[in-house]
């Protein structure tokens, strides 16, 4: 092993003689800034676009409905005037949107199955981008052309809203797989806790959406977040960078070892220590299959955990808007806006800053458990409700929104698999699948449960029910963890304590 005059570095034999360098004083880079930035906003727009819809629920329900002809002079008999009606009541109207979320959810769950598998094996970028571009379309002729020609129909309504849950399928693997690329285990709780806030975030922009463009008719919402998900397809399309090795920073499995060094012309001149890194031969990156992504140590028990939780705070996120307007007779405008402290609180509560996860989740559902009780007997009065909503998204969609990012993003990665093996695409529409084949039964059973009892505690006492069956699912995972904590409590302790005994 030898050096030229010029100091550079020769190769040979698969080692690599690398002069000492300080480690980079800075971690990130504006790519990683760039990333955070860029699936932060598409997926946010993904939500926003699902906000809208469950934000003009009632006007849709209104304007599905039979009325009486109360025109000046009628001329027509009622049958005729509502020959165009696609139901007799608002009660059955709101059954159908129950229908119309149930399929958007069972779609959206087996379309995350075969997005987590693409994912991996294609480009994040083209299917992230083409994903927002089949729902901008969609979400147009769903809302938009359907009432500016009167298309009225059952089957236009399920056909596109299967569609729908399709497209909207491709975001959330691709955008935590590229997060994953480009941001490590460390730190990981933190910054996945802040970006998973983009559903959140969406849910707001959506509401605010619709509570500003709903005056001019249920449509109009829907037009403004379709061409804004074009605008963000459009710039995600150019902008955005999927891994490090697009850039030439790909980050290499090293070995690293002390020799001592010689100077140019094989004279000696001191002994000092460099680092000799091997790289280990280049491989092709291979996708992981789905059944051995199943396997994975916590996937499954975090995916049965999962589809528990998110029924819970999906139904918050589809319905909540309606409910404040069903119960309390608020504008429908006040309710969107006031619905929006839910994901303010999920914000709050899916920030992990001590990087335990399952340690945090289980205390926090748990806590959940007598607020629901709480918020389903809460009298007319919106500052009440507005800080009981905010702990309810606290406990309930911080735990949600760590699960499906940080704690996916972890089990994507693990030390089990191979470096080869890609992974986390696949593992995170397996976890995000299964939550969304439960949020889906959910909207099934919530207008049920609501006409049988025609109370709305009922359906809060069901939200319980799904609540502490997600204690019991993730309680195996949080014993596990923590003995590992307790263990590395201990260790650290008896560390110091040699530590301690040897300096005397």
């Amino acid at each position: 092993m030898s050096t030229n005059i010029n100091g550079s570095p020769e190769t040979a034999n698969n080692v690599d003689v690398r002069l000492p360098q300080r480690p980079s004083k800075h971690r990130y880079t504006l790519y990683h800034l760039s990333t955070f930035i860029l699936t932060f906003v598409s997926y946010a727009m993904l939500h926003a676009a699902r906000k809208v819809f469950s934000n003009v629920k009632s006007t849709i329900a209104e304007e599905w409905s039979a009325v009486a002809n109360e025109t000046l002079n009628p001329i027509k008999p009622d049958e005729i005037w509502n020959q165009t009606r696609l139901f007799h009541s608002p009660e059955n109207a709101t059954i159908f949107l129950g229908v119309l979320d149930a399929v958007f959810m069972f779609s959206y769950s087996f379309g995350l199955f075969v997005s987590g598998i693409i994912g991996d094996r294609f480009d994040l970028r083209i299917v992230l981008c083409l994903g927002m571009v089949i729902t901008a379309v969609v979400i147009f002729l769903f809302g938009v052309v359907s009432e500016w020609l009167h298309i009225y129909s059952v089957a236009w309504y399920v056909c596109f809203w299967i569609l729908n849950g399709l497209a909207q399928s491709t975001g959330w693997p691709c955008v935590v797989a590229i997060m994953g690329n480009w941001f490590g285990k460390e730190g990981r709780g933190l910054i996945f806790g802040v970006w998973s806030a983009c559903a959140s975030v969406g849910n707001i922009f959506g509401a605010a959406l619709a509570a500003a463009f709903l005056s001019y008719g249920y449509e109009y919402p829907f037009l403004v977040c379709a061409a804004l998900l074009i605008c963000c397809a459009t710039i995600c399309f150019f902008a955005i960078i999927p891994s490090p090795e697009d850039v030439g920073a790909k980050e290499v499995e090293t070995s690293v070892e002390e020799t001592p060094t010689t100077t140019v012309n094989d004279q000696e001149t001191s002994e000092e220590t460099e680092l000799v890194v091997k790289t280990q031969e280049s491989t092709t990156n291979k996708p992981i299959t789905f059944f051995r992504a199943w396997l994975l140590p916590g996937v499954a028990m975090y995916s049965l955990c999962y589809a528990c939780l998110k029924l819970v705070n999906y139904s918050f996120f589809f319905w909540l808007p309606f409910y404040l307007h069903a119960k309390f007779s608020w504008q429908e405008s006040d309710a969107d806006l006031l619905s929006t402290l839910y994901d303010v609180g999920g914000i709050i509560g899916g920030i992990d800053l001590a990087g335990l996860r399952s340690i945090v989740v289980v205390p926090a559902l748990l806590i959940a458990i007598p607020i629901l009780f709480i918020f389903s007997n809460l009298a007319n009065n919106k500052a009440i409700n507005g800080v009981v909503m905010t702990m309810t998204g606290v406990f309930i969609g911080g735990p949600a929104n760590m699960i499906s990012a940080a704690i996916t993003a972890d089990l994507g990665r693990q030390e089990v698999l191979a470096a080869s093996d890609q992974a986390l695409s696949t593992v995170t529409g397996i976890v995000d699948g299964t939550g969304s084949f439960g949020a889906a039964i959910g909207q099934v059973l919530i207008p049920v449960i609501e006409k049988r009892w025609h109370d709305w505690r009922f359906v809060f006492y069901f939200f319980v029910l799904m609540t502490f069956i997600t204690c019991c699912c993730i309680l195996p995972l949080f014993v596990r963890e923590c003995k590992i904590v307790i263990n590395k409590i201990k260790s650290r302790y008896s560390a110091n304590r040699q530590r301690a005994y040897d300096t005397l």
